[in-house]
């Protein structure tokens, strides 16, 4: 037993320990960076959801709570930010996007909204007259689902409007593409190309090609189209970046990228060029895969702006373009179930080889088939490679089987999903899969009540970059009109807490990313975006009437609207 002396001894030992502890702790030794205070702080952070101030240290977040304890912070030189009460959420990412895609679309011809192809022609022609003898005319986002004649087109139009310069056009999901007749002849395409696997020539009565290239067949002519600099890669990257920032985003899992372009951003964002929290999956390339796999995953590089660590794989095409891979025909082409752009053995196998190299994989599918045969070809990785928190993902996850709904959440996998696909296909969706289909498709509800997680995104160029487009989508399934009444399919929808966690907190459980992004509590990046109204109270028919007023990355703003 220790003497009346020595406990008096070890109580104050253990007292002055402890009041060091405490001083060590103090705010007064901690000044912030950042103080902003008059604010509704959404926080996405169960243990405090909203709050009134934050305070930023180092580019994290130091504080939040009232305008006492972070003014308790201040420094002499510390920024003092009046928000004047206006509406805080953190920075919002998007879960599927194509950065380097985004970039480039903002450069060559937009065709987004056009509503006949006769518009179509019309921006072609009006780029062809600006461009140099013989150069190439890229534009993408037409969609024949807004026009009047709803079928494919075919390039005898365009060939005549702008016969001397080659014209490829991407099709909005990026599943198909228009060629002129001067861009097929670079391409030597003939009525004797045969279709490549996971591809299709659409053709006329004699077996010519009329011009649209589905999936695989894209690469024929994708081959003799003159490639980017790296230069202009660079450039397109930072237009893109720039472009997020302006709608409030401050990050984006890019959704498969070559080797080359990987190592384009790691040297932008050693040099302080990639203001973006960038998570880059790896494109399914064999020799791409083997370097990542043999170097291994790596993450937040060059202060949180770039991960490396997941894998994108496709199993079938898009809905629009028939090419989503279904177990029965679609009702409005009844010879046809779409396509499998890669086997289920291939997915299977990278699967599987990722699990043992510590990579995530996040596999594209739309179909009910398509889905179907990546939830098989991962559990038969699982079950091979055991991983527990492996957090593969099915991108897009559009079209489902009730007994398909449970295995996401039985087998761990993620499915992210783009609430704005929803909104734009919900016009002829039907047409394609039949009332009974319908029932799971778009399904978020139902995936939520099951167990999972829906992190939410864009997929960019394919729809408008503005995340709240898909927040208003995920709350009330209607379209920027607010159509239709009460909603498409409205029993699918989200909570509107729901929606602002998958473009937040979702995304980062999606990355592995959820210690350091998602929401704003002590210790994350200091990551939020200014808005100009509450989106969490406003009436639905309002949200897209929101205006991103700053966007803050690391403490420092990299966005402000010019007023």
């Amino acid at each position: 037993m220790r003497s009346p002396a020595t406990l008096a001894a070890a109580t104050l030992a253990s007292a002055a320990t402890l009041l060091a502890a405490r001083a060590s702790a103090q705010p007064a030794t901690q000044p912030a960076d950042l103080v902003v205070t008059n604010a509704r702080i959404y926080t996405v952070d169960e243990a405090r959801p909203t709050a009134a101030a934050l305070a930023v240290r180092g580019g994290r977040v130091l504080f939040v709570g009232d305008a006492r304890g972070a003014l308790a912070l201040k420094g002499s030189s510390t920024r003092v930010v009046d928000a004047d009460g206006r509406t805080i959420i953190p920075g919002m990412v998007d879960a599927h996007g194509h950065l380097l895609g985004l970039g480039i679309a903002l450069r060559n011809v937009d065709l987004t909204g056009t509503t006949s192809y006769d518009q179509v022609i019309e921006r072609v022609t009006r780029r062809a007259r600006e461009a140099p003898a013989g150069a190439w005319i890229v534009g993408r986002g037409w969609d024949q689902n807004d026009w009047g004649d709803t079928r494919f087109p075919t390039h005898d139009a365009l060939s005549r409007a702008v016969p001397d310069h080659p014209v490829v056009l991407e099709r909005v999901d990026g599943h198909a593409v228009l060629a002129n007749a001067a861009a097929m002849k670079a391409a030597s395409v003939t009525a004797q190309t045969a279709d490549p696997s996971g591809g299709r020539l659409e053709r006329d009565a004699s077996g010519a090609p009329t011009g649209v290239f589905v999936d695989n067949a894209q690469r024929l002519i994708d081959r003799v189209v003159p490639a980017p600099t790296r230069e202009e890669l660079r450039t397109a990257l930072k237009g893109a970046v720039a472009e997020l920032h302006r709608w409030g985003l401050v990050g984006v899992h890019d959704a498969g990228e070559p080797r080359a372009v990987i190592e384009l951003m790691e040297d932008m964002a050693q040099k302080g060029e990639l203001d973006l929290r960038t998570y880059v999956m790896i494109g399914d390339d064999s020799a791409a895969l083997a370097y990542y796999f043999q170097r291994g995953p790596r993450s937040a590089l060059y202060d949180g702006r770039l991960w490396e660590r997941a894998v994108k794989l496709y199993a079938d095409g898009a809905l629009g373009s028939r090419g989503a891979a279904l177990l029965e025909p679609y009702a409005d082409d009844p010879k046809n179930t779409g396509l499998l752009v890669s086997a289920p053995a291939h997915i299977q196998d990278v699967a599987t080889r990722a699990l043992r190299a510590g990579f995530q994989v996040n596999t594209h599918a739309i179909g009910d088939r398509g889905n179907r045969l990546v939830l098989d070809a991962y559990e038969k990785a699982l079950a091979a490679v055991p991983v527990a928190d492996h957090r593969f993902r099915i991108e897009h996850a559009q079209i489902l089987t009730h007994d398909d709904i449970p295995r996401f959440a039985a087998l761990g996998v993620i499915p992210s999903m783009q609430a704005s696909h929803q909104t734009s296909d919900m016009y002829w969706a039907g047409t394609r899969l039949g009332s009974t289909r319908l029932l799971g498709a778009y399904a978020w509800r139902s995936l939520l009540d099951a167990g999972s997680i829906v992190p939410n995104g864009s997929d960019f160029p394919v729809e408008q970059v503005n995340p709240l487009i898909s927040f208003h989508s995920a709350i009330a399934r209607q379209d920027a009109q607010n159509w239709p009444a009460g909603g498409w399919q409205p029993e699918q929808r989200m909570t509107r807490e729901e929606a602002l966690r998958a473009m937040t907190l979702w995304p980062a459980e999606a990355a592995f990313q959820e210690r350091d992004m998602g929401t704003l509590a002590p210790g994350r990046y200091a990551d939020f975006v200014v808005l100009d109204r509450d989106i969490m109270r406003v009436p639905a028919s309002e949200v897209l009437g929101t205006r991103v007023l700053q966007t803050w990355l690391g403490g420092k703003m990299v966005y402000e609207e010019k007023r």
